[in-house]
């Protein structure tokens, strides 16, 4: 008797625990979708001791000023760079030439020209310590700051 009475209410206790179980909600109701309004960062590189976009840069371009096309841009910090190879004042010359570039192709996009600082850093380290030149330095970064429009 005991036993069955046991199970029975094991069974009770099963049963009524799924009255307190709420229905799953619509998962649209619980996951924002992320706005593409925040702060970007990315990257244009170039041939050596070019400053002419390649089809890959204006690429990139045109796939963050569409990412960000209905959004307030409030700030777009553009740095050119160079490697080591070279002397020092055609590098800065060719970094200077390669964030024009990027602005003149993000303004061609339709970004606001007033929001954009332009800086070039030339070779300035461009080297490791141990003397090794960074062939990685053939490149503008681009950081973004955009907010959702009100």
């Amino acid at each position: 008797m005991k036993r069955s009475i046991g199970v029975a209410g094991l069974a009770l206790g099963i049963a009524l625990s799924g009255c307190a179980i709420p229905r799953f909600m619509d998962r649209t109701a619980l996951v924002a979708e992320p706005s593409p309004c925040n702060a970007k960062r990315f990257e244009v590189y170039f041939a050596d001791s070019e400053a002419r976009l390649t089809e890959s840069a204006r690429q990139a371009i045109g796939m963050t000023a569409a990412q960000l096309q209905d959004c307030d841009i409030r700030k777009v910090q553009v740095i050119g760079l160079a490697d080591a190879r070279g002397g020092a004042a055609a590098n800065q010359d060719l970094s200077e030439r390669r964030a024009v570039a990027v602005v003149e192709a993000l303004t061609a996009a339709g970004w606001p020209a007033p929001v954009f600082e332009l800086e070039a850093a030339g070779d300035a380290g461009a080297t490791t310590e141990g003397g090794v030149s960074e062939p990685m330095r053939r490149r503008t970064e681009i950081l973004i700051d955009a907010a959702p429009r009100n």
